[in-house]
């Protein structure tokens, strides 16, 4: 299996990613956000490119079944329902919603992921599901790091180390053959030194500085459990969904009562 890497979305042409396999990963917070999100029961995801698509997508649904959701520098939009908090996706407020989500670099990865093969979404929290979906796959991937618009280079340490765990859980997997790319081997290198400490390696990057800044310390905490949410949002359509399995396994079963 070969596995390539790329540290930002800038450069990306959604055209490159055509039939291709990829996993799409924004620690901080948009790829733990709809993990959560769908965790607690929405319906869907739909991820957009910018704020103007959100508003016409969602003008045309059902208003009391879908919500809109992102940000703009780490804030909620105005006239949106939801920010970009995973901790603002409880089960009270999104259940059986369809969301139509917006943010600075995680969306538009996902959405420029539309013509992929497959396209699922990681995170720290659901990061043995995501090695899990790869394995089973048994084909090459592409492991998108949604990265930072902010920095001159598109670079974020978390994405890049969160990638570098994917490599590391593959190379750990009995019959797994891998050969990766100069980038993934650069994020493997990465993970090997500031894995120790996922949440002290959030905290001190420079988008966690930045977070904890304008009141969101909580959501790195959060982003930071390794397993927490063990499911997989795969791309349906232009939709997020859960795998099928993972969603029959999270409804109860219905008995019919005995007359």
């Amino acid at each position: 299996m070969k596995i390539d890497l790329t540290f930002s979305v800038n450069n990306i042409d959604e055209l490159q990613l055509r039939d291709k396999n990829v996993v799409v990963i924004d620690v901080l917070r948009a790829s733990t956000t709809v993990i959560a999100a769908l965790h607690n029961g929405a319906r869907e995801i739909i991820p957009v490119s910018n704020i103007e698509s959100a508003v016409k997508i969602s003008g045309s649904l059902f208003g009391d079944v879908t919500l809109r959701g992102g940000e703009r520098g780490g804030k909620m939009i105005q006239g949106f329902n939801l920010g970009n908090s995973p901790l603002e996706y409880t089960e009270a407020s999104i259940k059986g919603k369809s969301i139509i989500y917006s943010t600075t670099n995680g969306s538009i990865a996902m959405w420029k992921s539309r013509f992929a093969r497959n396209m699922v979404v990681g995170a720290f929290v659901n990061l043995s599901k995501v090695t899990e979906f790869l394995s089973k796959t048994n084909e090459d991937a592409l492991v998108m790091c949604a990265g930072d618009s902010s920095e001159p280079n598109g670079f974020s340490l978390e994405d890049a180390v969160c990638g570098g765990m994917v490599v590391q859980q593959l190379s750990q997997m009995k019959n797994m053959e891998l050969e990766l790319s100069d980038s993934a081997r650069a994020a493997h290198t990465l993970y090997k030194s500031f894995g120790r400490s996922i949440q002290k390696m959030l905290k001190d990057s420079a988008h966690g500085k930045y977070l904890a800044g304008i009141g969101y310390k909580e959501d790195i905490q959060y982003s930071a459990q390794v397993d927490s949410l063990p499911v997989l949002p795969i791309l349906s359509g232009s939709a997020l969904k859960l795998k099928k399995d993972e969603k029959r396994a999270a409804e109860p079963e219905i008995t019919p009562a005995v007359k």
